[in-house]
């Protein structure tokens, strides 16, 4: 490999590194992407995240009024057997 070439690899050294933390507790070391804080592997990628806005976050109605009302009403009812069982024993 030394024909000659020198590799220049001070930019990529320089560079800023991955905030992210791998699996095994220790830090990311590959370069963040440009203009993001984190690596491609975690989430620095074009099109990576969640849209603007978050409009997905209650696509499946779990805070809609009716569920909110339907659990405290089913939450309700499980109070009164639990009540009920225990005047039984």
């Amino acid at each position: 490999m030394s024909d000659g070439h020198t590799r220049n690899t001070a930019p990529m050294l320089a560079s800023r590194r991955c905030g992210a933390t791998t699996r095994s507790g220790e830090a990311c070391r590959s370069p963040a992407a440009r203009g993001k804080t984190r690596c491609r592997m975690h989430g620095g990628a074009p099109g990576s995240g969640a849209p603007r806005g978050n409009r997905n976050a209650r696509k499946h109605g779990l805070f809609a009024r009716d569920a909110i009302a339907e659990r405290r009403e089913i939450k309700g009812l499980l109070d009164d057997a639990c009540k009920l069982l225990e005047g039984l024993t």
